[in-house]
């Protein structure tokens, strides 16, 4: 099932259940894909890759309005925020570990031959597309300048 189709699916089994804070996250996810779908220039469908790049991209506004909202000590948004990521993270892919993180890195690094901080852009070219969706991109950066500056 593709994950727009899943996503509508839960939102009725949410309304059924009275879950707001779950229906709220859905449409919000909804919204997203179908602005998506309809983009100028797009062909009407929606990929579960450009699906999870936009889940992605939900999770790090929300974070970011959760720390906001708890700068501000306004606690309860903040909850709110954190409870929605929460919901958005049940559609993602798994994560990656550090450790998978970092055996993945390496052998990207071995590939492309890098030995030196001045070869991020190479590896971090390859290592974007290869680990996309499987975690961040702050995290994969900050993995290879650490492996690259050994």
């Amino acid at each position: 099932m593709e994950l727009f189709d899943q996503i509508s699916e839960d939102i009725k089994k949410a309304m059924l259940a009275k879950d707001k804070v779950r229906l709220e996250a859905l449409r919000g996810i909804k919204k997203e894909f179908l602005e998506a779908k309809t983009a100028k220039g797009g062909d009407g469908t929606l990929s579960d890759e450009l699906a999870v790049k936009i889940l992605q991209k939900m999770v790090k506004q929300r974070k970011d309005s959760a720390q906001i909202f708890t700068e501000q000590n306004r606690a309860e948004l903040a909850q709110t925020e954190l409870a929605e990521v929460a919901v958005i993270e049940e559609y993602l892919p798994a994560q990656m570990s550090d450790a998978e993180l970092e055996a993945a890195v390496s052998a990207i690094i071995a590939q492309v031959g890098a030995a030196d901080p001045q070869d991020m852009g190479k590896v971090m070219g390859i290592a974007s597309k290869q680990l996309a969706g499987k975690t961040e991109g702050r995290l994969i950066s900050e993995k290879v300048k650490a492996l690259l500056s050994k």
